[in-house]
């Protein structure tokens, strides 16, 4: 993690490069988390959008929600969350990026961005080819998109200090061995668009 300060800003093309936000809702922002906390995550998030709208870049908001619980997925595990129990407006952005002009928005009903929505659809129809992506969790919705939007062939620019996790050992691991596998690691202030 100690060399990321030394990367060289990340210049990249605004025109084939679209940032996708992850789960940036009020249910889950407000956690507990570590090493960035949700209100530093939604600032460096904030200053993405802004960036990228200002230059015309495609934004893709992502959040996680449910009609009614039976959409969700069910799988046999050791740890359950049962959707049923969310209270009113967990699946709602938080106010800084709720109002924000000409992003695509996506309800997603499992971990990743990809399966069973619009989003690589409407990537290549813009003619993307780069995705940078940031949000909640690391090792959860971001990691899962990332590793969906490898598999489409996309490259990918993970924004450290524009996501956190449950835990700083989670974002860590993510962030040391599997993203460098799959795109770039870089901070919100190396993120440049031309």
């Amino acid at each position: 993690m100690e060399d990321l300060k030394s990367r060289e800003t990340e210049l990249i093309k605004s025109e084939k490069t679209a940032l996708v936000i992850i789960d940036l809702q009020n249910g889950i922002v407000n956690r507990e988390l570590s090493p960035h906390t949700g209100v530093e995550v939604v600032q460096n998030a904030s200053r993405l959008i802004n960036a990228f709208t200002e230059k015309g870049a495609f934004v893709v908001l992502v959040r996680v929600s449910s009609i009614d619980g039976k959409d969700m997925l069910k799988p046999s595990v050791d740890f359950k969350i049962n959707p049923t129990q969310f209270p009113e407006g967990w699946d709602s952005y938080v106010p800084e990026i709720a109002n924000n002009k000409n992003v695509h928005t996506i309800t997603k009903r499992q971990w990743g961005a990809f399966y069973g929505t619009d989003l690589d659809l409407q990537l290549r129809r813009r003619g993307i080819d780069t995705i940078v992506l940031c949000g909640i969790s690391t090792g959860i919705g971001v990691d899962t998109t990332a590793r969906e939007a490898f598999q489409h062939g996309y490259n990918q620019i993970f924004v450290e200090d524009a996501m956190t996790a449950g835990s700083k050992e989670e974002h860590d691991y993510v962030c040391k061995h599997i993203f460098p596998r799959i795109g770039k690691l870089r901070r919100s202030e190396e993120i440049v668009l031309s």
